[in-house]
C-alpha cells in the first residue's frame, strides 16, 4: 500500500524495472494499478510519470546491478520464491512464508534448500512457529523455528535470522526462541550467530 507514496513515480525522468515473480509480469502491473484506484487513492495508475518496465524474473537467474540474484520456489499452499542475493563474493538468502516441514506443490526438499542456502554470509528463514504450536498449524506454509536451525546448520551459514514471527509473540518469548538458538550453536560449538529480526535492522555483510 505504500506504492503510491514513492515520490519519484510522479517524475517523468524516472525509470522503474519492476522483476515480477512467479505470477506473470501482467499480473503485477494489474496488482498495482488496482492500489491506485478509488477508494484506496485519489492519483489512478495512468497518471504515474515515470517509465515503468515490467520484466520476467523466475525462473531464471537475474542481475540487479552488480547484484545476482536467484530465485527458489518456496514451499506455501499459494507458491512464491525465495532469493538468493550475491555481491563481491557476499551471499544473502530470504526466504519467508517457506514451511520446511511439509512439501507444498511446486516446493523443494529440505536438503534443496539447505543446498540453496549453503554458506551464506546471512540467511533471514520463515520462523512463526515453535514445535508445540505447529502441531496446529501444519500445511500453513510457515516453518518451526528448530527445523530454521537445523537448515542454517546443515547449510553453514554465518548469520541466522529468525523472521516472519508470530503476532502473538511477545518480546520475551523472541529472546527465549533466540536464546534457545544460541544456546544449541554453542553445544555444538559451532561458530553461526543467531538474531531476532526486527523492522529497523540493518546488516552488514
Amino acid at each position: 500500500m505504500g506504492f503510491p507514496f514513492f515520490k519519484p513515480l510522479y517524475f517523468e525522468r524516472a525509470e522503474f524495472r519492476m522483476h515480477g515473480c512467479p505470477f506473470h509480469t501482467q499480473f503485477v502491473e494489474t496488482i498495482l494499478s488496482k492500489v491506485m484506484a478509488p477508494p484506496n487513492f485519489p492519483i489512478k495508475y495512468d497518471d504515474v510519470k515515470a517509465q515503468m518496465k515490467y520484466e520476467t524474473a523466475c525462473p531464471q537467474e537475474f542481475n540487479i546491478g552488480s547484484v545476482s540474484v536467484t530465485p527458489i520456489p518456496i514451499s506455501h499452499p499459494n507458491g512464491g520464491s525465495g532469493y538468493k542475493f550475491v555481491e563481491d563474493e557476499k551471499s544473502f538468502v530470504f526466504l519467508t512464508d517457506n514451511e520446511l516441514g511439509f512439501i507444498h506443490s511446486g516446493g523443494r526438499t529440505f536438503q534443496e534448500y539447505v543446498d540453496f542456502s549453503a554458506g551464506a554470509d546471512l540467511l533471514i528463514h520463515d520462523s512463526e512457529y515453535t514445535p508445540e504450536e505447529y502441531q496446529t498449524f501444519i500445511e500453513w506454509g510457515h516453518s518451526v523455528y528448530t527445523d530454521v536451525l537445523k537448515l542454517a546448520q546443515e547449510a553453514n551459514v554465518k548469520k541466522l535470522g529468525l523472521f516472519h514471527l508470530n503476532q502473538e509473540r511477545t518480546d520475551n518469548q523472541m529472546d527465549d526462541m533466540v536464546n534457545t538458538c544460541r544456546q544449541h550453536l554453542a553445544d555444538q560449538d559451532l561458530k553461526i550467530e543467531c538474531v531476532g529480526v526486527a523492522g529497523d535492522m540493518t546488516f552488514k555483510l
